[in-house]
């Protein structure tokens, strides 16, 4: 399967029914490194390259990345195929930078990834929409049992799994959700929320992970602490708070319309009325005003527009799907034209009651 194939497929971590979840996808990532070998940041492209056959011969052998995984080295790829990738959450920012010794493997589906020579030796990765951490860990559990019958990595009965960096260290687990939480924002109580997640050593960051802007109200929460509990307990405290800031959500909504509902219709008819006449959208702006148009369709004051067709906008309104989009490197200025007209398009029929 071409990268060409894949990205006209949904990809995994975007709903892509008419849902209008809070919870919009899960994802559980695994840190390992092999024993004996240079972490990749203190190995040259040598060592790395030779680390890479490897590990590509070790998960050939696996069944859990399906019959013909995708198979990506970071050096061949240009940067839009990058921008791709990483839009798609399959590579991190750093993997992105990465050449020479690093690469990517994915189960057709997206739901099943394995970074290679990035920060650590493997990072895999196994993510969907929905609130679906345990299911996402019964898998990404199979295929690194499936890797350790082949590799030897490295482990101390004291610490753990070892780790490029040592916050990592332990279960080398990290349990991330995504949510969209307009209603929180709208009533002035993010900040609160998101204080109190800290307190409580759970990390926020924002759409694309960390490093990044909370773009559209979209936040990632993760835990934090790797080193002194086990992965279903770490999943398990991720799956409570996860379930507590979705109700604050929930509640949010409900008094936003009993409470302040000329600042709904405001915030979701602004949003409207720009998408649907604006003649150039940033990125970040574009992300906002679907967000609010989101949530507007969600508690029905916005007819006529699918759900799943502004959850497919998050996507593709982004620089490197607009790019693939055009079969070229396109210029910021064009990219903002080109996103306002595709948004203009698709709410072509929507319209406010």
């Amino acid at each position: 399967m071409s990268l060409a194939r894949m990205v006209d497929q949904p990809t995994a971590w975007l709903p892509t029914g008419d849902d209008s979840a809070i919870v919009v996808s899960s994802r559980i990532r695994l840190a390992r490194n092999l024993e004996g070998a240079a972490f990749p940041g203190w190995a040259g492209e040598t060592e790395c390259a030779s680390l890479q056959k490897r590990l590509l011969a070790a998960l050939s052998a696996t069944t859990a990345l399906g019959n013909a995984p995708m198979i990506f080295d970071m050096h061949t790829l240009t940067a839009v195929e990058r921008d791709v990738l990483r839009e798609r959450h399959l590579i991190s920012l750093d993997l992105a930078h990465k050449g020479l010794g690093s690469g990517l493997v994915v189960r057709t589906d997206e739901s099943l990834s394995v970074m290679i020579n990035e920060e650590d030796h493997l990072r895999l990765q196994a993510m969907r929409s929905g609130f679906t951490l345990d299911e996402l860990w019964n898998e990404i559990n199979a295929l690194d049992d499936q890797i350790e019958d082949q590799l030897s990595y490295a482990f101390s009965h004291t610490l753990g799994y070892l780790t490029a960096c040592p916050s990592n260290v332990g279960t080398g687990l990290r349990a991330s959700v995504m949510l969209h939480i307009p209603a929180l924002r709208l009533m002035d109580e993010t900040e609160p929320v998101l204080k109190s997640l800290s307190a409580m050593d759970i990390a926020v960051r924002g759409l694309c992970g960390e490093g990044t802007d909370a773009a559209g109200n979209m936040f990632q929460i993760s835990n934090q602490t790797t080193l002194g509990a086990s992965e279903t307990d770490l999943i398990h405290r991720l799956q409570a708070i996860v379930a507590e800031v979705a109700t604050h959500e929930g509640n949010a909504r409900l008094r936003l319309i009993e409470e302040r509902p000329a600042r709904l219709r405001d915030v979701v008819g602004r949003a409207y009325g720009i998408v649907r006449h604006a003649g150039v959208l940033h990125s970040n702006e574009a992300l906002d005003h679907l967000s609010a148009l989101h949530l507007g369709a969600a508690l029905g004051i916005l007819k006529g527009v699918d759900i799943a067709a502004l959850n497919r906008l998050l996507l593709w309104t982004q620089p490197g799907h607009l790019q693939w989009q055009m079969g070229r490197p396109v210029p910021p200025e064009e990219r903002d034209e080109l996103r306002a007209r595709m948004v203009a398009e698709a709410l072509r029929s929507a319209r406010l009651i």
